[in-house]
């Protein structure tokens, strides 16, 4: 049902969450591919459960992609995730910009960690 003034200025009940909702539901999709592909090709290659055998397994390009996609992606996936429940949940206006800004500035902190430590494995560095 539309008001009046969304009739106007030509918005409705969802005017800017059909993006959210499809972007949330995509990486879902992903997940849930990358998820089992890096469950049982780690625990493939990973028999001994030691050291050695994880730095085998990142030294491999298409593992290292993989991994790499799989923590973008999940990221990516919990940052819309939990900008969705401040938004929903937090009603002071200060503490939702300040929990927005650490939600994403933190997200990006942490991917950029995870994505640095990949490549340095996989370039022997």
């Amino acid at each position: 049902m539309r008001t009046p003034l969304g009739k106007v200025r030509n918005h409705g009940a969802g005017a800017a969450g059909t993006g959210h909702f499809i972007a949330q539901r995509s990486t879902a999709i992903a997940l849930a591919v990358l998820a089992p592909w890096f469950v049982v090709n780690s625990a493939l290659s990973l028999k001994g459960g030691n050291y050695l055998g994880a730095i085998d397994f990142l030294t491999q390009p298409l593992n290292a992609v993989g991994v790499i996609l799989l923590v973008l992606i999940a990221f990516y996936h919990m940052w819309l995730g939990m900008q969705e429940v401040i938004l929903d949940y937090i009603h002071r206006p200060f503490t939702k910009v300040l929990l927005l800004l650490l939600n994403t500035f933190g997200l990006i902190a942490f991917g950029a960690g995870a994505v640095f430590a990949v490549l340095m494995v996989n370039f022997g560095a």
